[in-house]
């Protein structure tokens, strides 16, 4: 093993000659403490190395081992339900060794060596096999079934030998006998975490990721295999839409990665998923979940490192062919991390202090997200979609972090502290927030809602922007200078705002809405606005608006977002009473002109 010298030490920072068979990335032990580092630059036979761990009592002279391996994950049964560190340190494991605090140079698998699993293969001997091809599952959890597959790297040959039943990860499961000889197939493989797991092709988003928030589907979709950030001040809510998300996306698996949180945060965080239920299954929500911590009193440069092995754990669960959601909660405070280590190095800096290669760091990030046919004879489909919290600092939107995600991403739930004030949850501001994969999606929801859905959509929302509009107006004239029509756009907007938009995360039924309510929702919402206006444009009811606004009808509507998902029948005789209403109010109107 080739050994360096410690000449500098600053912060996370440590420099070391002597290092001239080092590469870029190579992982290194620092000092007799064997601290975790990377090598992040070179100079000649100098390099700048980032330790994963405290730097305190480190000195010149000190040395630094080589390992010739870049920085990896292990990839394997056991990954599910575990919590690690940005590092992959299983932080569960170092406690019952070390305490309540990590040690400096503390060793631990990420995976258990000694735990036995139940391996089924799938091939037999004597069958063909390639790269990336399933041979063999094991029941992870009661929710996650394991796929075993063979590496990316592996050469296609023909199965020589495969065992069945109770193994560890490091046990040799299979033998395949390759044009470069027999190799050995384990069920962990190892994978360096800045470089993406290859795949076969990559299709493009025409299918929306259903998470059962009615702001985000009906308004803002994401595709399955898309990206989307949300950026917000202190206090919006964006941890309890990214704990929605997990809860009811429909993703198979998830990985949640805490990047830099405050310590506080990331423990309710820890609290909570575990007591999660997974409403498909009523089992615990871990059962399907990774959960990385990296709180902001960890060591800056694992954070830096946190996010890239998150979303190669969830890269590895795409090429099982899963559907997998991937919560970064916050991109700002890695980004953080990035400007704290470029400025050790004494790189150039760029806007507001952070490295000009922020921009390309955050796209090498999200562009690991899509949908896929993964490697493999079988061509499954799998999708990994990315969704970053982004933690503007005072909520401004124009900082460097928040404008280079938004150059990437196709999603802005733009998240405002007025509406999470005025207790307006979730606090997505429609009037600022987009989706650029409403086009690709049309068709899906067009084909499964009926043609009416995205012209119903594109009606609320300018219904929205209008009102908007016209608050400005009644501001400054009052309402009473308004219109019938400019004051039944206003009402119908309130309807839209807090009877649809408005959704309660704690409520057992309006925590989840399906598509075919969201539909069924605002479906009567624009009939009430239909039928009224139907009247106000014939002039019949100027007589008295506030009645039209409070028919009993109004309170059924307001209500409909309690309906459990089997009573749906229930919104049908909803219209007839609209219309029936509406109606009567119109008679009402022609006895008082006679």
């Amino acid at each position: 093993m080739d050994v360096g010298r410690i000449i500098k030490v600053s912060g996370p920072l440590v420099v070391a000659a002597n290092m001239g068979d080092a590469r870029m990335y190579d992982m290194v032990r620092v000092s007799a403490a064997r601290l975790l580092g990377e090598i992040i630059e070179l100079h000649g036979d100098r390099a700048s190395i980032q330790v994963y761990e405290e730097t305190v009592g480190l000195g010149p002279g000190e040395p630094v081992y080589i390992t010739g391996d870049p920085l990896s994950v292990e990839l394997g049964p056991g990954l599910i339900e575990a919590i690690f560190d940005g590092v992959q340190r299983p932080l569960n494991i170092i406690r019952e060794q070390v305490g309540d605090y990590i040690t400096r140079g503390v060793e631990v698998d990420p995976l258990n060596r000694e735990r036995k699993w139940n391996f089924v293969p799938t091939v037999k001997e004597g069958d063909r096999v390639q790269a990336g091809d399933i041979i063999g599952t094991v029941q992870e959890t009661t929710l996650v079934e394991h796929r075993i597959m063979l590496p990316p790297d592996c050469t296609a040959g023909t199965i020589k030998e495969i065992k069945s039943g109770e193994a560890t990860i490091t046990d040799v499961i299979a033998r395949v006998d390759t044009e470069k000889g027999l190799i050995d197939v384990t069920m962990m493989q190892r994978w360096p975490i800045r470089k993406g797991r290859p795949f076969k092709d990559k299709m493009g988003p025409h299918i929306p990721m259903v998470t059962g928030q009615r702001i985000i589907d009906t308004f803002f979709p994401v595709a399955k295999g898309g990206t989307a950030c949300i950026p917000g001040p202190f206090g919006s809510g964006k941890t309890v839409i990214q704990h929605q998300l997990a809860k009811w996306a429909d993703a198979e698996i998830v990985v949640y990665i805490g990047c830099g949180e405050r310590g506080n945060e990331m423990t309710d965080v820890l609290m909570e998923f575990p007591e999660l239920k997974d409403p498909k299954s009523g089992e615990p929500l871990m059962k399907r979940t990774v959960l990385i911590a990296n709180t902001s009193n960890m060591p800056v440069a694992a954070r830096e490192a946190s996010i890239y092995t998150g979303i190669t754990i969830a890269e590895y669960f795409r090429d099982m062919g899963y559907s997998v959601a991937l919560m970064a909660d916050s991109t700002s405070r890695w980004a953080e991390a990035l400007r704290e280590m470029s400025g050790r190095l004494e790189e150039m800096p760029g806007e507001e202090g952070y490295p000009a290669y922020l921009g390309s760091r955050l796209a090498d990030f999200y562009e690991r997200a899509g949908r896929t046919i993964c490697f493999g004879s079988d061509g499954r489909e799998g999708a990994l979609t990315a969704v970053g919290a982004v933690s503007p600092p005072g909520g401004d939107l124009s900082e460097p972090v928040s404008q280079a995600t938004l150059r990437i991403v196709k999603v802005f739930w733009g998240l405002d502290a007025s509406l999470a004030y005025r207790r307006h949850f979730p606090a997505i501001n429609w009037l600022l927030s987009y989706s650029l994969y409403l086009d690709n999606v049309a068709a899906y929801f067009r084909d499964t809602l009926g043609g009416q859905w995205n012209e119903m959509r594109r009606e609320a929302m300018k219904l929205l922007q209008e009102e908007a509009e016209l608050e400005e107006i009644v501001r400054l004239v009052g309402v009473d200078a308004l219109s019938a029509r400019e004051r039944l756009i206003l009402e119908t907007a309130k309807s839209l705002r807090e009877d649809f938009l408005h959704q309660n995360a704690m409520h057992e039924i309006d925590t989840y809405s399906s598509l075919n309510k969201q539909f069924a929702m605002l479906e009567l919402i624009l009939m009430y606005h239909h039928e009224a206006s139907v009247l106000v444009e014939k002039g019949e009811i100027d007589l008295d608006l506030e009645k039209m606004f409070a028919l009993p009808v109004r309170e059924r509507i307001a209500r409909t977002r309690y309906v459990p998902e089997g009573n749906l029948k229930e919104l049908e005789g909803i219209k007839r009473e609209i219309k029936e209403q509406i109606t009567s109010l119109a008679g009402e109107g022609g006895d008082e002109d006679a």
